[in-house]
């Protein structure tokens, strides 16, 4: 590697979202999206139903294609499809509403798996390391378990070991906690919130005001496919600069 692309790899954003529109037919779910996250940043995507939050969570490793634009982690152009997308895919951990658990495969067998079959990892190294994630999301002790035995907030924190098993650069979370019972949302929140203290770089959609408030660095509040606001926290919560941004929240916030 050049000296140039030493120093171009060290300042690049670990994301980079330039110009992206995606259509779903006649709908224009984004429009112009221009992101850009650096290494270790906890962003926060937040808005009404429909604007295109999942949708921008999902196009970051190409679980949805766009139209048009690019899309790079680490500084590096996502390809749209190939060997090429399957390696960059890999670096980016992904949660989802659903926890997506292989039923007939134990607990410890669902974190494993990926790093034996995608990163030709070792068994006995792979265990080592998937007990170690299990112990971080405070489940070790259920790992001979199958995930029909275990609680929701359980398996979203099994899902989210499973995702931290390949050691990626990044984590997106595409409301991570709306499927559990809310007496397992603060769990899962927890290990997303040591997650964010670690140094993880992170994209979370979430309705949790409380978690975007606790361990978000940055607030993206969007609205009809666009980034509407881009803020901090504090100033978001307190001083909103858009209609729809103080009506989004008066809704939410009342409640």
């Amino acid at each position: 590697m050049t000296e140039d692309a030493v120093s171009i790899s060290k300042t690049a954003p670990m994301i980079s979202m330039r110009n992206v529109d995606k259509h779903f037919g006649s709908l224009h779910v984004l429009r112009d999206i221009n992101l850009e996250v650096p290494t270790g940043q906890v962003v926060i995507v937040v808005g009404p139903s429909g604007s295109g939050k999942s949708t921008l969570c999902r196009t970051i490793n190409r679980l949805e294609t766009i139209d048009s634009g690019d899309i790079a982690i680490d500084g590096v152009e996502l390809p749209a499809e190939g060997k090429g997308l399957a390696k960059l895919r890999a670096d980016v951990g992904m949660v989802f509403q659903s926890f997506n658990l292989f039923a007939h495969k134990t607990i410890l067998d669902n974190v494993m798996l990926a790093p034996v079959k995608v990163r030709r990892i070792g068994k006995a190294e792979a265990k080592t390391h998937a007990m170690e994630l299990l112990d971080r999301v405070g489940i070790g002790n259920q790992a001979d378990k199958y995930p029909a035995q275990l609680s929701g907030g359980q398996q979203q924190r099994v899902a989210i070991a499973r995702a931290l098993a390949m050691n990626p650069k990044v984590m997106l979370f595409d409301e991570p906690t709306s499927a559990l019972d809310p007496e397992m949302v603060s769990e899962v929140l927890d290990v997303m919130v040591q997650l964010a203290k670690d140094g993880m770089t992170m994209v979370v959609v979430t309705h949790e005001m409380g978690f975007a408030r606790r361990a978000g660095n940055r607030v993206l509040f969007m609205a009809d496919g666009q980034i509407v606001e881009d803020t901090d926290p504090n100033t978001f919560f307190t001083a909103p600069k858009s209609d729809r941004a103080r009506d989004f929240l008066g809704k939410i916030l009342s409640h």
